[in-house]
């Protein structure tokens, strides 16, 4: 897959702080379209929103970047308040949750996810992985998202 540039909005987080009521994720969603971010982004290409994982410390067990956004022309600049990260191009394997309420859905496709790591079906890089939302996704009670893992 080649690469692409995303503007949107980044915080920093970890999984264990995800799994408390202090979870950064969340928050960052009902920022995103609280905010009307989506609007803000300069030079989109399409209407997908992406959630990049991104600056990993290590692994998935460490401190990561969070960010929701959308895909724009090479070359956009962020207006303020909002951040650019550029997907470097790479091996992904592509993993499609259930389809379903999204706060259910995401969290039970990356614990599968996490299982298949574990049992050694495939190496994560640790560089950039990323949630896609297309039209599947906008009954957020009854959508379906792709996860992208970015391979070694």
């Amino acid at each position: 897959m080649p690469g692409f540039l995303i503007i949107g909005i980044e915080a920093r987080t970890t999984n264990a702080k995800e799994a408390t009521a202090d979870g950064a994720i969340p928050a960052q969603w009902q920022r995103f379209f609280q905010e009307g971010i989506l609007s803000k982004i300069p030079g989109k290409i399409g209407s997908n929103i992406y959630a990049l994982y991104t600056d990993y410390a290590s692994d998935r067990n460490d401190e990561y970047s969070f960010m929701i956004g959308a895909m724009v022309k090479d070359g956009t600049t962020p207006t303020p308040g909002l951040v650019a990260k550029h997907v470097s191009g790479g091996q992904f394997a592509v993993f499609t949750t259930d389809q379903g309420p999204l706060p259910q859905v995401v969290p039970g496709a990356w614990q599968k996810l996490w299982k298949l790591e574990d049992e050694g079906k495939f190496k994560r890089a640790y560089k950039t992985d990323f949630e896609l939302y297309d039209q599947r996704a906008q009954d957020p009670q009854n959508a379906q998202v792709d996860i992208y893992i970015g391979l070694k």
